[in-house]
């Protein structure tokens, strides 16, 4: 099992920025699959530690969990809140979640039952302002309190997945959860020191209560299932620029090498970056509009590129001008 300080190594190479919601779920998952190792009475007096993760649409929720999953070699599923409530037949819906764990396991159903889940968007079973509570996103959150702490599932193949081990964690924007906070009675009232260390009352200031979260609209039950908390922050104009080029997988080093299967050299400035991280910003979206904008700028290129061998670099300099396309001479 990686040490919590190698899995932030390893986070470190794929997911930029984030590094104290690194630290908080490096740890939640070495703790849960250390407690998951001990015999099963041990385990099951010890509990289960599922993890919520708050933070803005495109701030690196999905990628983190996938990218952990990847360093501890287990199966890794994702789905929606807002399918689940959408759905009639919820029980249905959370049997295809873990039918698909199952098939990321390749069939192996132990395997599977020590995978993870990532529920997105949960923060959606909540109530809208100025309405009564949420009855269909209150009855998903009952229907996942029997799969996240201990449950089995039947399959329509006829295996059976026992839930107990594998570790769900939920993710949502929580837009307003911060009003609901502030309002909230902090921990100024504890008697400090001139030797205690500040950081650790502001701290406790920051965390997310449970009992915000149920004013926010889940019920007591479901945030008892989350105990430990990350948050993620607004991703900067800065932070967006490093996400497109310094990733072992980001999009520059992928499209490289798209070119580079093609005897074309890509060279894309600092500008172009730029540029592309104000519009994203703009956008409000976070990292996932890098992507299509990249792309959008990538295609017409790419378009051309196959038909014209004489072609050995493109340098793109900005977004609103032509790219500059340097050709090979003829018979070279």
């Amino acid at each position: 099992m990686k040490k919590p300080s190698a899995l932030v190594k390893y986070l470190n190479l794929y997911v930029i920025g984030q590094d104290d919601a690194k630290k908080t779920l490096a740890v939640a998952v070495y703790s849960h699959f250390k407690k998951i190792a001990r015999p099963r009475e041990e385990a099951a007096r010890l509990g289960k530690s599922n993890v919520l993760l708050i933070g803005p649409t495109g701030s690196g929720k999905t990628l983190m969990c996938e990218t952990l999953s990847r360093a501890l070699e287990v199966p890794f599923v994702t789905a929606e809140a807002t399918s689940l409530a959408q759905s009639r037949y919820v029980n249905d819906e959370i049997e295809a979640i873990m039918q698909r764990l199952v098939d990321r396991a390749d069939g192996d159903a132990v395997k599977a039952q020590n995978g993870i889940v990532f529920i997105d968007e949960i923060d959606k079973l909540r109530a809208t302002e100025g309405q009564a509570r949420n009855i269909s996103g209150e009855s998903v959150q009952h229907a996942l309190l029997k799969i996240m702490e201990s449950g089995i599932v039947k399959l329509a193949s006829g295996q059976y997945i026992d839930t107990t081990n594998i570790l769900f964690i939920c993710g949502g924007a929580f837009v307003g959860l911060e009003k609901i906070a502030l309002k909230a009675q902090k921990y100024g009232y504890i008697s400090t020191s001139k030797n205690d260390n500040a950081t650790i009352l502001d701290r406790l200031n920051a965390r997310v209560k449970p009992t915000d979260l149920v004013e926010f609209g889940l019920i007591p039950e479901f945030t008892g299932r989350l105990p430990i908390t990350a948050r993620f922050q607004d991703l900067s104009k800065e932070m967006l620029v490093r996400i497109m080029t310094e990733p072992a997988n980001s999009l520059y080093s992928q499209y490289c090498d798209i070119f580079r299967s093609e005897n074309v050299e890509l060279s894309v400035e600092p500008a172009v970056f730029e540029q592309i991280a104000d519009l994203a910003v703009e956008y409000r979206t976070g990292a996932r509009s890098l992507r299509g904008l990249f792309e959008e700028l990538i295609t017409p290129i790419l378009y051309v590129i196959p038909d014209d061998p004489r072609i050995e670099k493109v340098v793109i300099s900005s977004l609103f001008t032509e790219p500059r396309v340097v050709r090979r001479e003829r018979g070279a």
